[in-house]
């Protein structure tokens, strides 16, 4: 499937980076003459660092339901905010805001919510609060990914990628003009953080506050 592996790609990149720094260590530590038990605890860490990291960049394929008119969860978690509110740079007016929010235990490779054309990718920097405030989105470094609906042209939809206290890097997989199939891979994000859904107000919301979704497999919202 498309952009499947670069989850595991960043994660070597991490376990590679914590080796040479593992390495570094021993060979300063036995310059010192230390003991061979320092040597011991550091290649643990690095071990038990690796074995977390292999974990935490998992990225099993999505079972997209093909159904017309639906919308997927755009990443694995669990929803804590809906609400109506007017957002203009998307869709313009009105909308329904799904919030989801990914703890660091959570699968954090985003899916494409609906079939369309990236109309825009926007990377806003800011700070890094905790992304258990849902109101973060308001302040923190985000990624705005902007959807031309292939379903219903004219239709725009809105995917905010949200950094928190520990996710400090967003990594989308797309840029504009490219076209996607509902459920595909669309970004990386690395670490505890949030994602937005801006959906017009023409569709009827599926799930409620405090229920845990699958990113492209959940079906957050449907044509009413």
């Amino acid at each position: 499937m498309k952009h499947a592996g670069k989850a595991r790609h960043a994660a070597l990149k991490l376990i590679f980076v914590a080796l040479i720094l593992a390495c570094a260590l021993a060979a300063i530590g036995g310059c010192l003459r230390i003991e061979r038990w320092a040597a011991i605890v550091v290649a643990t860490l690095w071990l038990l660092f690796a074995l977390f990291t292999f974990y935490f960049f998992r990225d099993p394929n999505a079972r997209t339901p093909q159904d017309p008119g639906l919308v997927v969860a755009p990443g694995h978690g669990k929803v804590d905010l809906i609400e109506q509110l007017t957002e203009s740079k998307v869709t313009g007016g009105p909308c329904h805001r799904v919030s989801i929010f990914l703890s660091v235990i959570d699968i954090h490779v985003q899916n494409a919510p609906i079939s369309g054309k990236i109309a825009g990718v926007t990377r806003t920097n800011g700070q890094f609060m905790s992304a258990l405030k849902s109101d973060c989105a308001a302040f923190n470094e985000n990624v705005l990914i902007e959807f031309n609906s292939v379903e219903t042209p004219g239709e725009k939809i809105g995917l905010k990628l949200i950094a928190g206290v520990l996710a400090r890097r967003i990594v989308p997989f797309v840029e504009q003009g490219d076209e996607l199939r509902r459920g595909e891979r669309i970004s990386l994000i690395q670490f505890g953080s949030r994602c937005d859904l801006f959906l017009p107000l023409t569709y009827q919301l599926k799930v409620n506050v405090g229920q845990k979704v699958v990113g492209g497999e959940t079906v957050v919202a449907a044509k009413a």
